[in-house]
């Protein structure tokens, strides 16, 4: 075991799955000799050489396009796009390409691809760069949608997704590269299922659902609830598109009371599909109507007000409070 930070358990997964398997290939603007504007794949190309570290013009839908096509040829390539707010060029390579290609050809061609995207806010940067886009991925067949919430996570979701057949989407929360340190086991074998939620900690009377950066914040506020004498349920998806609804719906049915927390805006958001099934699925089991705490409905704000935008602890105990008054 040793202690790292979420940068470094990423940088360490991928270093493990190259070595592993040569067909495994990384692409991205800037990821060869500077590392990545975030360093996770400082010292690879030293290690593997540019021909399996490959810095791309910047051009998004060329590095997703140029992915799907090295995957057809029997290379298992991941994509760095540089942050949220740029993915948007890569649309219709995700979408209408990668995402089908299993669907359109019956199984006979799969894009076995990884697109890594930092995401997320609330580190001071500028617009376009704060971004939580996954609510336009989520409603995609054929496509998964991960996210690590501690390093450990992180080194084991990374492996797991490059073995993955599906194309798949790994949200990493920037803001948690290098402020969150952990224990990895680098000899742990990533053999553990892609969208399987966890149950990070054990309550009886409201679960606290979240996935990526906002597990933590949700952490932190059940233990604020402890101290006040309530039991809080901590669920972190891990997966997002799929989803583990029978993890999601025996937490729902054993506390009857739930709290669904992300960045991204209230509308249409993660939260409302998990809201909406947990209430059609869980009824006669809920005591209070599943409540939401989100980013706002608006453009991700500046960075000197973002703290107001970016879910808190107290807004989540606010939640809680509504619902224990059912």
């Amino acid at each position: 075991m040793v202690q790292l930070t979420m940068a470094k358990a990423i940088t360490a997964g991928l270093a493990r799955a190259m070595d592993r398997n040569d067909k495994v290939l990384a692409i991205g603007q800037d990821i060869g000799r500077l590392g990545g504007v975030f360093r996770i794949t400082d010292g690879l190309q030293e290690r593997f050489g540019a021909a399996r570290v490959m810095d791309s013009p910047l051009a998004e839908a060329g590095i997703v396009g140029t992915a799907i096509g090295m995957a057809q040829r029997g290379y298992l390539p991941v994509c760095e796009i540089q942050f949220d707010g740029f993915v948007f060029p890569a649309f219709d390579q995700i979408i209408n390409q990668a995402s089908r290609l299993r669907f359109r050809t019956q199984g006979q061609v799969t894009a076995p691809i990884v697109i890594r995207l930092p995401y997320g806010g609330n580190v001071g940067s500028i617009e376009h760069h704060g971004e939580s886009p996954e609510a336009y991925f989520t409603p995609t067949p054929g496509l998964r949608i991960v996210t690590p919430s501690t390093p450990a996570d992180a080194y084991e979701l990374i492996q797991q997704a490059i073995a993955s057949p599906d194309p798949v989407i790994v949200l990493e929360p920037k803001r948690l590269y290098h402020s969150l340190k952990g224990e990895v086991d680098l000899d742990a074998p990533a053999s553990g299922e892609l969208d399987r939620a966890r149950v990070v900690r054990l309550g009886t009377e409201v679960t606290l659902i979240g996935y990526g950066p906002m597990v933590s914040t949700l952490l932190n506020a059940a233990k604020v609830l402890a101290d006040e004498g309530h039991s809080a349920e901590v669920v972190d998806l891990r997966s997002i598109a799929p989803v583990d609804w029978a993890t999601v719906e025996a937490s729902a049915r054993k506390t009857g009371r739930v709290i669904v927390a992300h960045e991204a805006p209230r509308t249409s958001g993660v939260g409302a599909e998990l809201a909406a099934r947990i209430q059609e699925r869980c009824f006669f089991a809920l005591e209070a109507p599943v409540l939401r705490v989100t980013g706002l409905d608006m453009p991700y704000p500046p960075s000197r007000v973002e703290t107001d935008y970016v879910p808190s602890v107290d807004r989540v105990l606010q939640a809680v409070d509504r619902a224990l008054a059912y």
